[in-house]
């Protein structure tokens, strides 16, 4: 079964769309909008969109991924892995994390090393990583404020939604189990409920594709009921595919000072992106334009 989940390909270039801007506001519109009608359903990715407890993670990534092409005893340097790493770890931002892991397999059999596992790969990974932010993960489970660890504006986008009835699904690349675990720390379950899924060990399993089919299969709406939230390709691409509204949520996981990150606006313009948001802090102008009657 396939996954869904193409690599990323460019389909908008932005000096051939203009932008416009809800007035008063930071949320850049991005061309013609799609025939559309008042949401019944939202789909949100997670980590970057909502989730900052795993912000940093390419400083986990691409060391590790460095550190085995090194061993392959390759004539690169150091800085040369480096640069290629980061380079294709970042294009392939959005998809599951074992696509990540798999193009590492690639680049070791290339250089005529004998790669492990993507699965190995991947679950080093996330050991490191766990490594890097399991003090994040308990300061949350001791009480500490979820909202250090959430995308600005993140409650009050949900909660506002969720007033006018939308019902909220949340789809991402990484690990389920994980997704289930730190949604809960950050007290976002109570929004999502079942609604949550995350990437399988099987990368045809799950795909962010399957479950907006699902969406509308099993609520017999179309795409124009449906809007989706991320700041990765895969569900820009996806969204904007069933009909929806995507709106790209160019998160700077860092800074958090109110401005896009422009990398992340960029590629997200370049994915199919209709709206561009910095974060949530304009929740209820947000709600409100996509809930106001569309106009020709």
């Amino acid at each position: 079964m396939s996954s869904g989940e193409k690599d990323y390909r460019r389909v908008v270039e932005e000096t051939t769309v203009a932008s416009s801007w809800i007035e008063g506001t930071c949320i850049e519109i991005i061309g013609d909008l799609p025939t559309r009608r008042a949401p019944t359903h939202a789909l949100f990715d997670f980590d970057g969109t909502l989730s900052l407890i795993r912000e940093g993670w390419p400083k986990v990534m691409i060391p590790m991924m460095v550190e085995v092409l090194l061993a392959t005893d390759t004539d690169e340097t150091e800085e040369e892995l480096s640069e290629l790493v980061e380079a294709f770890v970042m294009e392939l931002n959005g998809k599951q994390t074992l696509y990540q892991m798999m193009r590492l397999t690639e680049e070791v059999a290339r250089r005529g090393g004998a790669p492990e596992e993507p699965l190995a790969y991947k679950r080093e990974y996330h050991r490191r990583l766990m490594d890097r932010i399991e003090s994040r993960r308990a300061a949350l489970r001791n009480g500490e404020a979820a909202a250090d660890y959430l995308v600005p504006g993140s409650l009050s986008m949900l909660e506002a939604l969720q007033a006018r009835g939308v019902q909220l699904h949340l789809a991402s690349g990484t690990d389920e189990h994980f997704v289930f675990e730190e949604a809960e720390l950050l007290g976002l379950e109570r929004f999502f409920e079942e609604r949550i899924h995350g990437a399988l060990d099987d990368p045809g399993a799950f795909s962010k594709a399957q479950v907006i089919e699902r969406i509308l299969a099993d609520h017999a709406i179309d795409g124009a009921s449906l809007v989706g939230f991320g700041d990765g390709f895969v569900e820009i691409q996806n969204i904007r595919k069933a009909g929806g509204l995507a709106v790209a949520v160019a998160s700077d996981e860092s800074a958090r000072n109110g401005q896009p990150d422009g990398w992340k606006r960029s590629r997200l313009i370049g994915a199919g992106a209709h709206l561009v948001i910095p974060d949530f802090q304009m929740a209820d102008q947000l709600v409100d334009f996509l809930f106001a009657p569309q106009r020709d």
